[in-house]
Formats: C-alpha cells, structure tokens, sequence
C-alpha cells in the first residue's frame, strides 16, 4: 500500500511523468489524502502509473486518528469519488438545519454518534470549552467535522472543499475544490488559491495562481482560465478577479491556507498564523490594488 498526497498525484501528472521503468507489482493500494483528488488525477494514474491498482481518495483527521470516508475492495471505483464511509462511524452529510440532504446535493460532514477513535478532550482544556467549540457548535452532540461534502447516487462521496472556506456569490455555495479542479489542469498554472472577498453587499471570487516558469497572466489567459470555469462548473463559479502570486501560503501539513487569505483581503485577523509554514508568503495579500 503506497500512501500519498493528492498535491503529489498532481504534481506528476502536470510533468507527464510514466511509470514504465518501474516495478510496481508489488503495489497493490494507492490512497491518496490531503485534498481533493481530481477526476483527471483518477485517470492520470491508470493510464500512466498502474492500470491493475485499487487508487482510493480518503479523509478524516489526524484528530481522530483515521478515515471518516476511504475506499474499500469490494465497491467500483469511479473518477473523482471516496467510494464511501468507514465501518463502525455514523456518517452523514447534512443541510445547515441539520437535515440529511439527498444524493446529489452538498452539505457539511459529520458524525451522528460517538465512535472509537474520537478524542473527549484537548491537553489543558480542563472546562472542555474548546474541544466543545472545534466540533459541536453548529450541530448539538453531533460532530461537525469542517468539510463541505456530497454523497453520490453510487453511494461514494466527493470532497468540495473546507466548510469555512465555502464562496457564497449571490447566495450560492460553492465548494473551492470545484474550482481548483478546472484551474490546476491548465497547462500554464502549477496551483490555485480561492477565496471570497466581501464586495458590494455581496461576495465576489478572487482565484490567486502560482505559474509555469513564472508566466504573467495576461488578459488571454485570464478568459481561458474563466471560460473553462463557466463551461464545466457554472457562471457563478467564475471569479471576478486573477491574480499571480509569486507562493501559495500553506500549512506545515502542506495543504494550502484559504482562510488566512480570506481573512487578510477582509481586512479580519488572522487566526491560527502560528500554523502556517511559510507566514511570510501572507504578505503579498496585504492591501492588494486589484481588491480595492
């Protein structure tokens, strides 16, 4: 079994990287976690890296100790899909009042009962007040685990992306990985960050992209980048404004920080900066003249 991140997948895939050379009969399992993993990425390793392989996206939290949602030997494998719940864990996904929504529409992930590896408390949290707060403030005794999710009519599962980090253009949400997922198979852009900016009593999208060779993004490749975004997601997937950044802040896990951004071009306070890996990549986002 050969454990990855999605952001690895990825980065071969964008190199055109073939495993031809290699022996990999004895690889029998990828799982591959941290993100997303794109239905191109799904295709990407079947076609270059082992076609006889079961590739499973899973996630939970290093918190619990395990997987909410992984693959399994027994179920098909679709592009794009976490094929479903892991045993003996009360899953849902549910609307914000608290509902089980139905195939096909997305909602936040969580637990309806207690389950064998959930941490009862954090290390000097005597009164309980923040271990309350992290998991059981938006659902009362269910665990509310931070990511925005949809259950498929194949009984699998797909990521959208952080619950704090959903756009709500216009009032609807918009999970960012269904953007990134548009974004990161351009062939001039190596990694995308989203947020949304509060603009005009609305929200409005800002996509940040690292690129290719540090390749400017000029008024050319910005309509390819949102012409692509309204073809395959929606108009209101689009952003309003692209921005090149010269780094994508990131925690020291690797995964990128949509939040702190968020917070910085909001003008909010930064929570958690002690988290972030590369905090000095946070000040390119300050007082940015294309946010005015």
């Amino acid at each position: 079994l050969f454990g990855v991140s999605a952001k690895y997948i990825d980065h071969l895939k964008n190199k055109d990287y073939n495993s031809k050379n290699l022996d990999l009969n004895s690889v029998k399992i990828i799982t591959s976690t941290g993100s997303p993993l794109a239905e191109e990425s799904f295709k990407y390793v079947y076609d270059n890296i082992k076609k006889d392989v079961h590739l499973a996206s899973i996630a939970g939290g290093t918190d619990l100790v395990g997987c909410l949602v992984l693959g399994n030997l027994f179920s098909d494998v679709y592009k794009g899909e976490i094929q479903g719940q892991s045993l003996g864990i009360d899953v849902d996904v549910f609307t914000d009042d608290g509902k089980s929504t139905v195939d096909g529409d997305k909602g936040e992930l969580v637990v309806k009962q207690p389950f064998p590896s959930m941490p009862v408390k954090f290390w000097g949290d005597d009164d309980g007040q923040k271990y309350h707060n992290a998991y059981f403030t938006k659902f009362k005794n269910i665990w509310h685990h931070g990511d925005f999710i949809e259950r498929t009519d194949k009984n699998g599962f797909i990521m959208r992306g952080r619950s704090d980090a959903t756009l709500n253009p216009g009032g609807v949400r918009i999970g960012t990985s269904e953007i990134y997922q548009q974004v990161e198979d351009i062939d001039f852009i190596t990694e995308g960050l989203v947020v949304g900016q509060d603009f005009d009593d609305d929200v409005r999208i800002i996509l940040f992209v690292t690129t290719k060779n540090d390749q400017e993004i000029n008024d050319e490749k910005s309509k390819l980048i949102k012409s692509r975004i309204r073809k395959n997601c929606s108009p209101k997937h689009v952003p309003a404004i692209i921005i090149k950044v010269p780094e994508i802040p990131r925690t020291k896990s690797g995964k990128i920080v949509e939040l702190a951004v968020k917070q910085i071009i909001n003008g909010e306070k930064i929570n958690n900066k002690e988290a972030i890996a590369n905090p000095e990549a946070l000040k390119f986002f300050e007082k940015l003249p294309q946010l005015k």
